[in-house]
């Protein structure tokens, strides 16, 4: 049965089915939930609709709403709705054929996804795999992972009889060519390379499915230390956005005040200037119109409390999405506001109160940069 697409603009096109070959996936049957009530389901901000996790309401069965489409990246992001911070460790273990292998995984700030792998040799021909599974679960951030391998039980060593017999007689020869004292003993002979070895052939046991489950292990791991990480800094930012409020309901306040004090300091300056001579007091009041008009920062005000819900609202609702860099647009439409709000403040009292609003956006912008 073919399935309808929704575009991102929230409308559909005609009836749609992926190729053979497409990373598109559908549910196997038709949903009794619409996306409308499935709590796996939410709503974009282009208007789209889509499936955040993997439902688990009784209603739906376990199967994703029908007309769904899940993106291609896979289900990175979508399975879990709380914000994550970039930085962040997992560890995970298991058996990979006959040895046990131990990943670790660790993320630090990064603008876009940077994995760094390091695999034993013998592994190495599974990184691609490997990279792969890191990428649907990690949105952004540096991300360092670390694979060891170790044996279970203590290996039986390996003497190679015939390299033994040759490093022997060519010891025994250069002691009597050159008369050297000593002679030649055991353990010279078994200290020279390749004479003594533990067998290898463990690590071209087991498959990249093994490998590749541990790896999910380490990174699920990691991901609940990245999103208990990012709900302690989205604590912090909500308490910075009640202290950048507080900033502009005081210079809220003192605006009109600034302007009544400018306006009666306009008019003495004007009167003491005018030296006795009529002053037209509509001109007066005209001009000092003109001014109070240029000093309004109403606007300004207006579209920061804006830029604060937008930001409050991705905090609360972020969907399971990355949001770092959308806090971070924010922040500078915030930082522009609060520069025009400056430029026309022409008062002592509420240039320091808007200094320390920007001190504040800025201690902001220093935890949305470790957000993904």
């Amino acid at each position: 049965m073919a399935r309808t697409k929704i575009r991102p603009s929230g409308t559909r096109s005609r009836p749609w089915s992926p190729p053979a070959s497409s990373k598109f996936a559908f549910c196997a049957a038709r949903c009794s939930t619409s996306t409308a009530t499935c709590p796996a389901a939410s709503t974009s901000r282009s208007g789209a609709s889509r499936c955040r996790r993997r439902c688990s309401c009784t209603a739906c069965a376990g199967s994703f709403p029908t007309d769904v489409v899940i993106p291609r990246r896979g289900w990175a992001g979508y399975h879990s709705p709380m914000i994550r911070s970039m930085t962040g460790y997992g560890e995970a273990e298991g058996m990979v054929g006959s040895l046990r292998v131990v990943v670790d995984v660790r993320t630090v700030n990064h603008r876009f996804f940077s994995p760094s792998i390091k695999l034993p040799n013998a592994y190495g021909r599974w990184e691609t795999e490997v990279r792969e599974a890191m990428r649907l679960k990690v949105a952004r951030g540096h991300v360092t992972l670390t694979a060891r391998s170790e044996r279970l039980t203590d290996s039986v060593l390996a003497i190679d009889e015939t390299r033994f017999g040759a490093v022997a007689g060519q010891l025994q020869a250069l002691v009597s060519r050159y008369g050297l004292t000593g002679g030649v003993d055991l353990g010279s002979v078994l200290r020279m390379p390749d004479v003594l070895s533990a067998p290898r052939d463990d690590e071209a046991t087991g498959s990249a499915a093994e490998l590749v489950g541990i790896v999910d292990t380490a990174l699920d791991a990691l991901q609940r230390a990245r999103a208990d990480e990012g709900e302690r800094l989205a604590a912090v930012l909500r308490q910075r956005l009640e202290v950048v409020e507080g900033a502009l309901t005081r210079i809220a306040a003192r605006a009109p005040e600034r302007i009544v004090a400018y306006r009666a300091r306009l008019r003495e300056n004007v009167q003491e200037l005018a030296g006795g001579v009529a002053v037209d007091d509509a001109r007066l009041a005209q001009e000092i119109a003109i001014l109070a008009d240029r000093m309004d920062v109403a606007e300004e005000l207006d579209r920061f409390h804006s830029h604060i819900v937008a930001f409050r609202a991705t905090l609360d609702d972020a969907g399971g999405e990355p949001v770092g860099k959308r806090l971070g647009f924010l922040l500078q439409e915030m930082l522009r506001e609060a520069n025009t709000t400056g430029s026309k403040a022409a008062d002592a009292p509420l240039l320091h109160e808007v200094v320390g609003l920007k001190e504040e956006l800025e201690r902001i912008r220093e935890q949305v940069e470790n957000l993904e």
